[in-house]
């Protein structure tokens, strides 16, 4: 098979999909794989590195979108990539799709296979491809909020974990799975007064056992999120409904109620946010306001740190990508469940529940789209 990988266009974005040691394994394989030229430079991985690994070094993404069988990418296809895919090839990325109409009609319009790293499970449960950058973005987001808590920047001018006479900022958590744990690990770490809202028992009890008294949980309701948020100097939200549109957890009217100067940090906003003041941003212009509020939603926090974010990323893709070549990608799908969660449009067919219900497509099962 041929992979392609093109340089990432999102503003911003530095990953990369495939290290020169994915390549030196699919190498390794019998497939050969283009990368565009400058492709890995924001990691610190020149044309060299990838020369050296086998791979063939191309200058434009028009190349490699023409040429290759599956195209690996960090982020979602940018409208102009997305008018290169062809019905017959594969892409294997991140997604997130449910609150992104005109990219979903796009990919259904291109006839190609579209496979998305963030509903990939896994044979003991959880996302394993959404995990590793889970981890990296819940703890982003407390080094974020801490930033946005400063004068300067908007904030009420707390330290996060304050001084001896002076209490520690509050740090409220909606969300206890991967991104909110790995939250808490940074703030409880910096002497923050950490709450996390969840709704499973069994997660609160895992948070109990891993943190003790240093992280306090409540079981996340309407009365609890409106109490919590509006006593919080920090809130993270890091609520995820796999392949779905994140719940709006934190209405316009709880934001007024907010402390003038305390910041919400929206992990979720990849999904569409959990706040309904909430809006993507960027890197370059990361903030704004809403009455008083800092609101941090950058759409891709873990491109903040480019190089740890790849390495962990593709750590966890390459074994799926070798699979997709090694096998090609209906007996890949076909062979395994878990990569067969990951499948979102195939064909023209929507094949992602959570998607369809969210933008209004019929849903067709994985297995039945592909026997048709």
């Amino acid at each position: 098979m041929l992979i392609g990988v093109p340089k990432e266009v999102k503003p911003q974005e530095y990953r990369v999909g495939l290290t020169p040691t994915g390549v030196r394994e699919l190498r390794h394989h019998g497939h050969e794989i283009v990368v565009q030229s400058r492709a890995g430079e924001g990691v610190g991985l020149s044309d060299d590195h990838y020369r050296g690994a086998g791979a063939e070094i191309v200058e434009g993404p028009e190349e490699i979108f023409a040429r290759a069988d599956m195209i690996v990418k960090v982020k979602e296809p940018q409208a102009a990539e997305r008018k290169m895919l062809r019905p017959d090839q594969v892409l294997f990325t991140y997604l997130h799709l449910a609150p992104d109409a005109d990219q979903a009609r796009d990919l259904v319009a291109s006839g190609a296979v579209c496979i998305a790293y963030e509903t990939v499970t896994g044979a003991r449960g959880g996302l394993p491809l959404l995990a590793p950058m889970s981890q990296v973005a819940g703890r982003m987001s407390i080094q974020a909020g801490a930033h946005c808590l400063e004068k300067r920047q908007g904030g009420m001018g707390l330290l996060l974990g304050g001084v001896p006479g002076v209490a520690p900022a509050r740090v409220v958590i909606i969300g206890g799975g991967m991104v909110g744990q790995h939250a808490a690990v940074m703030a409880a770490g910096a002497g923050a007064d950490v709450v996390i809202l969840e709704k499973s028992p069994e997660t609160m009890q895992a948070i109990d056992n891993r943190f003790g008294a240093r992280v306090k949980t409540l079981y996340s309701s309407r009365g609890s999120i409106e109490d919590e948020v509006t006593a919080a100097d920090l809130v993270i939200g890091a609520v995820l409904v796999p392949g779905a549109a994140a719940p709006k957890l934190i209405s316009r009217e709880l934001v007024e109620q907010m402390k003038k100067g305390s910041v919400i940090v929206d992990v979720a906003i990849d999904q569409g946010g959990c706040a309904e003041t909430s809006h993507p941003t960027t890197h370059a212009d990361p903030t704004y306001q809403v009455d008083g509020v800092v609101h941090y939603c950058v759409a891709n926090m873990p491109g903040g740190v480019a190089r740890t974010s790849t390495f962990a990323l593709t750590n966890a893709t390459l074994p799926f990508v070798v699979a997709l070549a090694d096998k090609g990608v209906r007996r890949a799908l076909e062979d395994d469940p878990h990569l067969r969660d990951g499948l979102n449009v195939y064909h023209g067919h929507v094949t992602c529940k959570p998607v369809a219900d969210a933008l209004n497509y019929d849903y067709v099962e994985p297995l039945l789209a592909m026997a048709a």
